[in-house]
């Protein structure tokens, strides 16, 4: 793995592991705390700032493009709304939605794509409808 690529992954993986432990918070909330206020937005906003620019590094591999375009499209989503103006289902679903593609981007990038690609969806649009929920 060239430089470049290898730091791509920890990138990717720092990402990963940052979306993931803010989308186990948001789970473990209390049941009747609909709205995860306590989300920071600036963090979620360092976060963002941190995919946009792996995003642009990454556009000279074809491969993990689509990955980060979703999660950083989500993301996005996910801003416009926090904090406050989102419950905690659809703050769930667009966490899920951005670390599904950086999991997938992360393995990718280390060569593990054998064993993501059996579990990815046939076609991109298939993708999109399943990380929407649909």
């Amino acid at each position: 793995m060239n430089a470049e690529r290898s730091q791509l992954y920890y990138t990717c993986v720092f990402l990963h592991v940052s979306f993931q432990a803010i989308q186990h918070s948001v789970a473990i909330s209390p049941s009747d705390d609909e709205t995860p206020c306590w989300l920071d937005s600036q963090m979620l906003h360092m976060l963002l700032s941190e995919l946009q620019r792996c995003r642009r590094e990454a556009a000279t591999y074809k491969d993990i493009q689509p990955s980060l375009e979703a999660a950083t499209y989500h993301c996005g989503l996910l801003m416009a709304q926090c904090p406050a103006a989102v419950n905690r289902k659809l703050c769930l679903h667009h966490l899920e939605a951005i670390v599904a593609p950086l999991k997938e981007a992360t393995a990718q990038l280390s060569g593990k794509t054998s064993r993501v690609a059996r579990n990815r969806a046939s076609s991109p649009g298939q993708r999109l409808l399943s990380w929407l929920g649909w």
